[in-house]
């Protein structure tokens, strides 16, 4: 498809009135793409989005409209489906509705772009990969994470060699999410009911198989924990709830080439470090240790040679040996160049491998995370298109 200048697409927009959709999504990445003309192609033209707003609560959506600029509105997904004048369909519900939802996308002939995860079940999130490759529609899933500063400079060290060999990786998630009885929660309460979708497990775990495979190695097998640390939480009319879904996960991976990797994943963690994530990675000529936007390094040669003695107070002050990575370049929002790269896919056809095939993958992470922590035991990750996944 060749574009010209001022050329539109069409975006259907279903659940984007929660935090993430409002914010990352609707005004961050494609509000701020119509104000700044468009995403251009080689050609000197632009593809300028044309949206429109799909949910159920309609005083939400009206109000929603109006601050994006007016945008159009409706409730009914169908009809918006059936409105040949939008071609994208953008998921971003709750993981339980999400599923019907794209496949009648998929069905109506619409490409597909969604948050993760892409379904409660690796079958489901396969079998909705399988329906869009015989569609024939392009297809992609939010990976967000792939594009922060922090990560992206962390990433640059790996393929630049400066770890030297890479052996191990540590990460660190969360904050603490009040209970919601005096304070109020920072997250949605569907998030602590496994029934609706919720859990940290397949709510985190489908990031860190992304940012694994994309930054240090694949995936080969994990070991997980899970646990409900807090079992009773105050909902968004003040009433209490009995938590049915994990709130914290302790999960070990080992990647190709014998990597070892960590993340602790918390919603009742006190935060004492430099970001609400940090990734550290450590090799024989190296590490570094990387925040949302923020990325400091050690080499080889200026780690310090610590001793130890717990009877006196430690001499070496550790934070001051790392080096902090200057800003190469102007990032962008993270969310806001992943779209800027899937709309020139489905326009321009140009390579975007972030599919719903690897949304998949960040499904059975969580989903074998799961059985390891019920079996109380390591689980192997199988290649999941080497296993038959093909359509």
């Amino acid at each position: 498809m060749n574009t010209k200048s001022g050329s539109t697409l069409g975006i259907i927009l279903n659940g984007v009135t929660g935090r993430m959709g409002t914010n990352q999504h609707l005004l961050r990445s494609l509000v701020a793409i119509q104000r700044q003309g468009g995403v251009r192609t080689p050609d000197g033209g632009a593809i300028l989005p044309r949206l429109i707003l799909v949910g159920r609560n309609e005083a939400k959506l009206e109000a929603l409209a109006a601050q994006a600029g007016n945008v159009p509105w409706t409730t009914d997904l169908d009809a918006a489906l059936e409105d040949p004048v939008y071609t994208v369909y953008f998921d971003a519900q709750t993981t339980d509705r999400r599923v019907d939802a794209v496949r009648r996308a998929i069905a109506a002939g619409k490409h597909i772009y969604c948050e993760k995860p892409t379904a409660l079940t690796s079958a489901e999130a396969l079998d909705l990969w399988r329906r869009a490759e015989a569609a024939g529609v392009r297809h992609g899933v939010v990976q967000d994470k792939l594009w922060l500063p922090g990560l992206r400079k962390m990433r640059g060290l790996v393929e630049s060699g400066f770890f030297g060999r890479l052996l191990s990786v540590r990460g660190e998630f969360g904050y603490w999410v009040f209970e919601g009885d005096r304070t109020p929660a920072q997250r949605p309460s569907w998030n602590y009911r496994k029934e609706e979708g919720g859990g940290i497990i397949l709510d985190m775990l489908c990031h860190w198989r992304y940012l694994l495979d994309n930054t240090f190695g694949a995936v080969r097998a994990v070991s997980c924990t899970g646990a409900t640390h807090i079992p009773r939480r105050w909902d968004e009319k003040g009433k209490p709830y009995d938590c049915t879904a994990d709130d914290a996960a302790y999960a070990t991976f080992e990647l190709e080439g014998g990597v070892i990797a960590h993340f602790n994943s918390s919603w009742c963690v006190r935060v004492r470090r430099d970001d609400l994530l940090t990734v550290q990675a450590d090799g024989t000529a190296g590490s570094a240790v990387a925040g949302l936007r923020k990325c400091w390094m050690q080499p080889a040669g200026a780690t310090p040679r610590p001793v130890w003695n717990p009877d006196v107070d430690q001499p070496i002050r550790f934070h001051d040996g790392w080096l902090e990575m200057p800003d190469a370049e102007t990032y962008d929002n993270a969310f806001k160049v992943q779209w800027e790269l899937f709309l020139k896919h489905v326009v321009l056809g140009t390579p975007f491998r972030w599919s719903l095939l690897e949304g998949a993958k960040g499904v059975q992470l969580a989903e074998l995370a799961q059985a390891s922590w019920a079996k109380r035991a390591w689980v192997d990750v199988p290649d999941l298109a080497a296993a038959g996944a093909k359509p």
